[in-house]
């Protein structure tokens, strides 16, 4: 079975969640999928950093997660730089997809992991510890997505499917 989002598409039209092509790659990978972790957040990065500093291996699948960060599409500030991301790389994690910005782009370019988001600042956000990890109910883009989803993510673009294909 192939993991090429216009495939999947495709193939699970009634159940897939599409979201708007409106994500730019980052990181070296430009494919990736797992199952989802979600952080929702608004100009504040303390839930991110504290998810990506702990193992990026889904607990009941041993699979590299993919994170969702609905940053509510504030292009203000970064939601994710370059120290974050390596914590990342070397936590296991397979992508990060940020509703919002990310910052010292030209690194992240080199680290292999996927990295998405809508645009590139140099202003870091101010932590405040504000924000939620895997909350219930979680809306990005309008869609509303649950952890443990399964994401998939290529140069077409963005495809959430309720279970792995």
């Amino acid at each position: 079975m192939s993991t090429a989002t216009a495939d999947l598409m495709d193939d699970y039209a009634d159940s897939a969640i599409l979201l708007p092509p409106v994500f730019r790659h980052f990181g070296k990978r430009t494919a990736f999928h797992g199952p989802l972790a979600c952080v929702n957040c608004f100009e504040d990065n303390s839930k991110v950093k504290e998810l990506l500093e702990s193992p990026g291996y889904h607990p009941h699948t041993n699979e590299s997660q993919v994170l969702l960060v609905n940053g509510q599409g504030s292009l203000t500030c970064a939601l994710l730089g370059d120290m974050i991301a390596e914590k990342a790389v070397a936590q296991g994690w397979a992508g990060i997809i940020i509703d919002g910005c990310v910052r010292d782009a030209s690194i992240l370019e080199k680290l292999d992991i996927g990295i998405m988001a809508l645009a590139a600042t140099p202003r870091k956000s101010i932590r405040q510890n504000r924000g939620e990890i895997n909350p219930d109910t979680f809306y990005c883009r309008g869609q509303l997505i649950k952890p443990g989803y399964y994401c998939y993510a290529d140069l077409d673009g963005i495809v959430i499917l309720p279970e792995a294909v």
